[in-house]
């Protein structure tokens, strides 16, 4: 408040308001989004017991016991035993570790190689666009899951087989989010800003990196969500068919995969139900948090 004198009188001005940036709009729009801020919390526990394993539980993971094998839930053990007699709820811990680990890697990798790729295609058009689009037309149509199962058969026992799945992975996976970065790209380009920026001698790699990128981040963050979600069904997917992560490192699918018997599926829930479900309401969370990153950005929303 503040008050001026006009005309021998006092008047209480109150001064105008600072606007808030964009992004502070959206994350105030995010933290009343009930659902997506539970599912956040829900996906930060998840993350936090599955790095503290080593700290909650000390059962071994790896460590067949016959004469303990399928033995049901009880005060000894939680969720019970699998058919090799190991622990099903620490097996649950670690394989949640392994299990984010592949998800947040190629997420990562997959981010990095799109948005090189768009950027570049996006900004220089012409030749550079047609080539590195129809190399992109290429890696989409690519032969996913049996080029892993190749790759798989070829490297077994020879490297590590985790980061080569990871690998494999992101290297198959950017051509979406590489079109999508070169379409706002284009259109954000068309902007006086941008022809400003190169008229005063503005290097590509500055007006990619310091213009063009920040105004579309809201874009890259909703699609880092999707991603993500897309990542870990991939890994769940190839590892339940036995082409994902070594059989000798638990994960959420190589737990399913080793569930998968008439047996077990119907007399013996406790061994395949709490993987499928952890998955399935991660999954869940995670489309949530992207569900509620999309409406926050999204100006014309009123949520």
């Amino acid at each position: 408040m503040q008050i001026v004198t006009q005309n021998e009188k006092e008047v209480l001005v109150t001064p105008p308001k600072k606007s808030l940036s964009p992004f502070a709009i959206a994350r105030k729009k995010f933290l009343k989004n009930k659902l997506a801020m539970t599912s956040l919390i829900f996906l930060l526990v998840v993350t936090i017991v599955s790095i503290l394993a080593p700290y909650i539980t000390t059962a071994d993971i790896t460590r067949i016991n016959i004469g303990q094998m399928s033995l049901e839930p009880s005060s000894k053990h939680w969720l019970g035993t699998d058919k090799s007699g190991r622990d099903v709820f620490t097996r649950l811990l670690y394989g949640g570790r392994i299990s984010l680990l592949v998800g947040i890697s190629c997420t990562l990798f997959v981010l990095l190689i799109g948005t090189l790729i768009g950027s570049i295609s996006g900004y220089f058009g012409g030749a550079v666009d047609s080539l590195l689009m129809r190399f992109t037309d290429f890696i989409l149509n690519f032969p996913f899951i049996v080029f892993v199962i190749v790759l798989n058969a070829i490297l077994f026992g020879k490297v590590n087989g985790l980061w080569v799945l990871i690998g494999t992975i992101s290297l198959l996976s950017w051509g979406g989010i590489a079109r999508i970065v070169r379409s706002k790209i284009l259109a954000e380009k068309e902007n006086e800003y941008i022809t400003a920026a190169i008229s005063i001698g503005c290097s590509p790699t500055k007006v990619i990196v310091k213009h063009l990128l920040p105004n579309i981040l809201s874009t890259i963050i909703v699609q880092a969500t999707i991603t993500f979600a897309t990542m870990i069904v991939a890994e769940t997917g190839l590892s339940f068919l036995g082409f994902g992560v070594p059989q000798e490192i638990p994960s959420w699918g190589n737990m399913l995969n080793s569930a998968n018997e008439p047996d077990v599926l119907q007399f013996k829930l406790w061994i395949w139900v709490p993987p499928a479900l952890i998955i399935t309401i991660t999954i869940l969370s995670i489309n949530f948090i992207g569900e509620g990153l999309k409406d926050a950005f999204n100006p014309k929303s009123k949520r």
